[in-house]
This record gives structure tokens, C-alpha cells and sequence, in this order.
């Protein structure tokens, strides 16, 4: 049973589309410039889901709008963001493929059936806004938790705080999408985060 929230590729002529595609990676050379890499899911005959990337190039012809339909430049787009997508059926047979994205809107609220797990934080990302749980010295142990801007970070007294303020060897309980990427270690996103005890 497909439980992903990862909308499928559709392609209508010239033009491709990816609704509920999450973005992987953003890459700004310029504010204009620069690309992102999506994942969306792949329905597979025995019921199951595969989950694939593609690169979408960012120009100045791209047009990025959030959930209120207003203009962002393209550079706006973060790590962790759910989006739709049109872009160019016209793609390289790169891996991960690439091509030209025309439109790409911000989804206000992430679509996911969320998880709820409670672990121990092994390390704090603040650069690249994650944190890592179970064992630092062990790789296939560990999961991996996307932080983004829709993210509420909770202490012990219901408050909230910042990613900064979360250390190693707090318990949490983590509210999360259901999915996970095939990377080692696997990696989610994060909506909700409570910290239990230090």
C-alpha cells in the first residue's frame, strides 16, 4: 500500500509535473541561478513505491510563488520544503536526469502522514538543520531529521526554542513524515520536536 505522500511525475506534451515532490538539496550560484534536487515516488507493480530525484535548473525564467501566490526568488526555496513543480519533459540522461524548471510552488503545510518516534540526539546539525539519533559511532544506527521552517521545536516546559538550544544526549519525541530516503544514514523530515528530559 502506497503511504508515501511523494505525488507521482505526469507528463502532459512539452511540459512535466510533480505535485507533493520534497526538495532534497538547494544549490544558489546567483539569485537567479542556481538548481534544486526533488525527490517524488514511483509506483512499482508489486504494490510498492520507489522513490526517485531529479535536478531542476533554476533561471531567471523560473517563477517560484508560496502558498499565497506571491513571487519568491528562486534562492527563497529550503531544504525540507514540500513543492509542486513544471519543468522542461526535455531532461539529460544524467543520474540524477536534470531539466529546466519553469514553475515551482511552496507548499504551506507539509501533505505527510506523520510517525512519531522518541530516541536520544546524537548530534546537532545547526549548519545544515538536522539532528542526527542513535549512535554517533554507528552509522546504520542513526536517523536523520530534517529540520525546516515548518518545524516547531518544543522544551521540556512546552515553550518553544530554537535548533541551537538542542544538545546530545537530550531524549525528544519526534513527530515525522512517514517516508524515509534509502540513504545511509535514512533521512525525514521533522515536523514536531519535544524535548523529555536532558
Amino acid at each position: 500500500m502506497n503511504t508515501d505522500p511523494r505525488g507521482t511525475m505526469v507528463q502532459q506534451g512539452n511540459i512535466i509535473r510533480i505535485d507533493n515532490a520534497l526538495v532534497e538539496e538547494v544549490v544558489c550560484f546567483t539569485n537567479f541561478n542556481g538548481y534544486i534536487l526533488i525527490s517524488y515516488a514511483v509506483p512499482q507493480k508489486n504494490q510498492t513505491i520507489s522513490i526517485e530525484t531529479i535536478r531542476l535548473n533554476l533561471n531567471q525564467n523560473t517563477v517560484v510563488l508560496n502558498a499565497s501566490g506571491q513571487r519568491l526568488c528562486p534562492c527563497c526555496i529550503q531544504k525540507g520544503l514540500w513543492i509542486n513543480a513544471i519543468f522542461s519533459a526535455r531532461m539529460t540522461r544524467s543520474i540524477p536526469p536534470q531539466s529546466n524548471a519553469f514553475l515551482i510552488l511552496i507548499q504551506r503545510n507539509p501533505k505527510a502522514p506523520s510517525s512519531t518516534t522518541t530516541g536520544r540526539i546524537s548530534f546537532v546539525d545547526v549548519r545544515n538543520s538536522a539532528i542526527y539519533t542513535g549512535n554517533l559511532n554507528n552509522i546504520n544506527s542513526q536517523t536523520k531529521y530534517m529540520i525546516t521552517e515548518q518545524t516547531s521545536i518544543i522544551n521540556r516546559s512546552g515553550r518553544p526554542i530554537s535548533l541551537q538550544n538542542l544538545s546530545p544526549g537530550q531524549l525528544v519525541t519526534i513527530t515525522h513524515a512517514n517516508f524515509q530516503t534509502a540513504s545511509i544514514p535514512p533521512q525525514t523530515t521533522a515536523f514536531e520536536i519535544r524535548v523529555l528530559s536532558t
